[in-house]
This record gives structure tokens, C-alpha cells and sequence, in this order.
């Protein structure tokens, strides 16, 4: 607390009451002589005279600062002077500006508003350009709770708004429901006796409160659990999955959050002093915001199980991946804006910290720019769905099997169970051969047999092999070759050319073992044999000389007998006994 002579140098009007006391006390000192008992008497005779004097305050309407001190001060109990609170109405009369000026009083007190006297603009062309986006002087006491009640300058002084004098009557029939004034005349003495700074009948008020808010909290969880469960039911057929009782959990937070608006909008009928009020409302804020932040985090894991039971029937994978990654940034985004709420309730101006924020977002995106590349290059992924887990793709000097996609970066694991760890950045930017996505994947190979292998039995090999990529399930029927191609160095080269269905690689190369375990059965029951590399030395004149030409069957019956017995035996297991 400052000194009186402290006071006295931010303040010169004081300062001359204080140097004219001090004058009087020496003066009167040097003229008369009093004994030790009457200057005692005497000291605290002046002390209760300036402590009197500094009851009283001029009418000052310089400054927003001096406005909002002149209407608050006469508007307190041990210096009341209504005339002077009402001069800073503007444009009203006399007995409608005492009105006006009483409300917004009893509309900051109900709503728990406290005045920060000190840091009030004593500017007197002050001009606040986040809240007001005129040319003229203004300033708004609470921005977040209150923006209807300002005050502005008008002729050379600082009066509440026209806005506010427009608005009051609605903002004091929203704090103060009709029938307030009625209840308190209604009131008897006795209950008009104090206690501890309050009167009596606003401690029964309080408890009567109290006992109601518990009543209406029970009723509504009733109901509401009710609604809840019939909600839950219509999910659970709509998504076909278990909500895990996710909306059940909200039936006493819901009805606790409808207990403490009541309670908000009721308190301030009771009238308490703005200490009080202060302290009740703001607790029931906390508690508010607290419980809006759990429901808002239970309606986001609803969202997210209906949304898992969605991408399940989905043929993308990636969608699964994307489950997990939505939720953390939806109760990312819960947990931000229920901080702004709470900044809100301890006074911060919402408009102030988001700017702090945006320029330290900007400060923090510059530094770290591969970040942000990834996070956006992570969404360019889901949203273009370039592949889905369990992809082979081919890209970037990269090959392998699609297995995470995650915020910064994805995880692709090789031929060789090695795994690649690519940024999204770059994954988004360079071009992907998605080998998953083929409507078929395509087999090309060269069987190569003897070159002492008859035409008939050529002939017969190449029918048989074309039987079975027919019969085979899953081979393209309509699109394969099957053919006779040329002469290599040491076998005569049948193309085999098909087309296999892509249900994934694995499955690939079981359809790949069928095939080929039916071609090897079909050329062994047609006598038919495979060519190795090898070269053959011709000796013309050798004794006892034997021909090294193997025998084959060429009986057309029996070559189409074999293959009708392959193409049977293949429908049937792996291929020809």
C-alpha cells in the first residue's frame, strides 16, 4: 500500500490536501502547546478527517481510466453518490443515466466481473485497434465475457457507449431473471441480518440451490442415459460394431455440465458480493470447460470406432492407418481450444494469445520446415491414397511391401526384410509405380526343351501347356500366349506368356508353383524333356558306334489322351500323376 506522501506524487490534487494537512498540524503545533494526552487525541482526530477526505472523488471523465474509477467508486457503500455515477451516462436523463449506471454496476457484480482499476488506459485519446475497428476513441472493460459494455469519447470526455446504454436493460434481465426484485422485497427482517458479510437469506438461497441442483441431477441422468442408450443402439446397427458404452459415459457429464449453467444463470440472483460472486462463477467455469473437454473427448472416440468400423469394410488398408492419426489430432485439437476457454476464464484475451500463437507458429514452422513438409506431404497421402498398406511399389530407388504410414514418415520393407524409412515429403513427390494396384501381374518366361524333340510332340507340348493356363483359376483366360518362339544355343524355346489375378504376391507365387508343377508332369507324361546348356561333339567314323537320338512317341491319340488326363488331374490337385 502506497503512503500518503507517495500517493500524494502520482496524484497532485491529493498531494495538496496532504502538504495543506501537514501545514495545518505544524502551525497549529508552533502557536498552541498541547500536553502528550492531547496530541494524541488530536492526531487521531486528523487521521479520521483525511481518512473522510479520501472518501470523496471528483468527477473525472478524461480518460477511460477516470470514467470507469468516477462510475465504480460512487457506486461503492461507504462513499455511495449516485448523481456522480450517473454523470457518466451520456445523452440520457437524469433519472434514466442513475438507472443505466446502477445496472451495469449490478450486471459486472452478478456476472463476477472485477474492475482492474490499475490497468485501465489513462490515454485520453485512447484507441484500442483489436477490438475496435472504427476511428473512434474506445475501449471494451471485458472483450471475452462482456463486449456490450465499453466506453468511449464524446465531446472532448470518456462516457459508457451508446451501445452499452442501448444494451444494458437486456443484459440485466439476462443476469437478473424477472422476479428478482420481487423475491428481495419479499424477504423479512430477519433475513436481512448478516453474517460473515452475507445476509441470511442468501445463505438459505444457496442451499436451497444446492439441494435443487442435486434433485435436477438426478432426473436428467435418467433421462439422459435413456437417450443415450437409444442413440447407441441406432449406431451399433448403423456401424455394426461395438461402441465400447462411449456414449453411456457421457449421460453424468452432460448432466453435471446442465447443473452448472443453471446454477451460472441462478447464482447471481442471490446477489452476493462481487468477491463472492467472483469466486463461485469462476469455479463453476472451470468445472464447465473440465467437463466440456471429457465430452468432447468421449464424442471423438465415438467418432473414431464408427469411422474403424467403416474403413473395415473398405478394401483400403489405408484407412486403417488413418484411424489412429485422426484421433490424436482431433483430441489435439480438443485439448487446444479447451486451453483458450481456460486462458479465457483467468482473464487472457483470446484475440492476444491466438496472435502470440500464430507469430510463435510461424517462428517455430520457419524452424523446422522438413516437419511441416512431411506433416503436409503425410495429408497429400491419405487424400490421393497413392497406395494402401500392404502395396508393393516401386519408386525413388525404392522397392518393397507398403507396411506403416505414419505423421512424419513411412515405413517400406524390401525383398530382404529390410526396411526403408522415407520421409512423406518425398514420398509425395516422386513418382510411384504401384505394382499392387495391377489388375493382374504379368509372368513371362521361356521354357526351353531338347532339340531332338519331334514337331508332333512340339505341337502337343504347347497344346497341353495352353490347356492348362485355361483351366488354371487364376490365370487371364483371354489374354496369354503360348508359343513356339525360336532356337536358342541349346533348346528350342516355347514362350509362356500369361496373366495372373492380383490378390498379392504371395498368392502370385502359389499360382506360379500350380502351373508350374503341371507343365513339369505334362512333359514327363508326353516324354518330353527340358533343355540344359550343352554342347554335342559329331564324330562320323567311330568303332561300335551307337545312335544317341532318344525315342519318342509320337501316337496322336495317346499325346491327346496325356493332355486330357493333365487338364483333369490339374482341376483336380496340382496336376498330371
Amino acid at each position: 500500500m502506497l503512503t500518503k506522501t507517495e500517493r500524494a506524487s502520482e496524484n497532485p490534487k491529493e498531494g495538496a490536501l496532504v502538504r495543506r494537512d501537514c501545514l495545518f498540524f505544524f502551525t497549529f503545533e508552533k502557536t498552541f502547546y498541547f500536553s502528550p494526552m492531547k496530541k494524541i487525541t488530536f492526531f487521531f482526530v486528523l487521521l479520521a478527517t483525511t481518512v473522510f477526505s479520501q472518501t470523496e472523488v471528483d468527477k473525472d471523465l478524461a480518460s477511460p481510466h477516470a470514467t470507469i474509477y468516477t462510475h465504480l467508486f460512487a457506486l461503492q457503500e461507504d462513499s455511495y453518490d449516485l448523481e456522480k455515477a450517473a454523470s457518466t451516462i451520456y445523452g440520457a436523463s437524469e433519472k434514466r443515466a442513475e438507472e443505466i449506471a446502477l445496472k451495469i454496476k449490478q450486471v459486472l457484480d452478478g456476472k463476477g466481473l472485477r474492475v482492474a482499476i490499475a490497468s485501465l488506459p489513462k490515454d485520453p485519446n485512447y484507441l484500442d485497434t483489436l477490438q475496435n475497428f472504427s476511428a473512434e476513441p474506445m475501449y471494451v472493460l471485458f472483450p471475452n465475457q462482456l463486449p456490450e459494455i465499453s466506453v468511449e469519447k464524446i465531446n472532448g470526455n470518456w462516457y459508457y457507449s451508446q451501445e452499452t446504454n442501448r444494451q444494458i436493460d437486456r443484459l440485466y434481465r439476462e443476469v437478473y431473471p424477472a422476479g428478482t426484485e420481487l423475491l428481495k422485497k419479499s424477504i423479512p427482517n430477519v433475513g436481512h441480518l448478516r453474517m460473515f458479510g452475507l445476509e441470511v437469506w442468501q445463505y438459505v438461497g444457496f442451499l436451497v440451490l444446492l439441494v435443487l441442483s442435486v434433485a435436477l441431477f438426478y432426473i436428467q441422468n435418467k433421462v439422459i442415459f435413456w437417450l443415450l442408450k437409444s442413440l447407441e443402439k441406432y449406431l451399433i446397427r448403423f456401424a455394426h460394431n461395438s461402441l465400447n458404452d462411449s456414449l453411456l459415459k457421457l449421460s453424468r457429464p452432460i448432466s453435471w455440465l446442465l447443473v452448472f449453467y443453471a446454477l451460472d444463470n441462478y447464482i447471481p440472483i442471490l446477489q452476493f458480493p462481487i468477491e463472492v460472486n467472483s469466486f463461485l462463477l469462476k469455479g463453476l467455469h472451470i468445472g464447465q470447460t473440465v467437463l466440456w473437454i471429457y465430452v468432447f473427448l468421449q464424442l471423438v472416440q465415438v467418432l473414431m470406432d464408427i469411422y474403424g468400423s467403416y474403413s473395415l469394410k473398405t478394401e483400403s488398408k489405408l484407412d486403417d492407418q488413418l484411424t489412429p492419426i485422426l484421433k490424436r489430432l482431433l483430441r489435439g485439437l480438443v485439448f487446444f481450444v479447451g486451453g483458450l476457454k481456460m486462458l479465457t476464464i483467468f482473464g487472457a484475451d483470446v484475440t492476444t494469445v491466438i496472435a502470440g500463437a500464430s507469430i510463435g507458429g510461424l517462428a517455430v514452422a520457419l524452424a523446422s520446415q522438413d516437419t511441416v513438409r512431411n506433416l503436409i506431404g503425410t495429408f497429400m497421402i491419405f487424400l490421393d491414397k497413392p497406395f494402401q498398406i500392404g502395396d508393393w511399389i516401386v519408386g525413388g530407388g525404392v522397392e518393397g511391401t507398403v507396411e506403416e504410414v505414419g505423421f512424419r514418415s513411412s515405413r517400406i520393407r524390401a525383398a530382404d526384410t529390410s526396411v526403408f524409412t522415407i520421409p512423406n515429403s518425398k514420398l509425395s513427390e516422386i513418382v510411384i509405380n504401384n505394382l499392387g494396384l495391377r489388375l493382374y501381374r504379368r509372368y513371362k518366361t521361356v521354357l526351353g526343351i531338347r532339340y531332338d524333340t519331334p514337331p508332333e510332340l512340339i505341337e502337343a507340348f504347347v497344346k497341353g501347356v495352353r490347356a492348362l493356363v485355361d483351366t488354371h483359376p487364376d490365370t487371364r483366360s483371354e489374354d496369354y500366349n503360348v508359343e513356339f518362339t525360336g532356337f536358342g544355343d541349346s533348346a528350342l524355346e516355347i514362350l509362356l506368356n500369361v496373366y495372373f489375378k492380383n490378390p498379392g504376391w504371395g498368392k502370385e507365387q502359389s499360382s506360379k508353383h500350380r502351373l508350374h508343377i503341371a507343365i513339369v508332369k505334362l512333359a514327363k507324361e508326353l516324354g518330353v524333356e527340358f533343355a540344359f546348356p550343352s554342347q554335342t561333339l559329331m564324330i562320323e567314323d567311330f568303332p561300335e558306334k551307337q545312335a544317341l537320338d532318344l525315342k519318342y512317341d509320337t501316337d496322336l491319340v495317346r499325346t491327346d489322351k496325356v493332355i486330357q488326363e493333365a487338364v483333369a488331374s490339374f482341376k483336380n490337385g496340382l496336376g498330371p500323376s
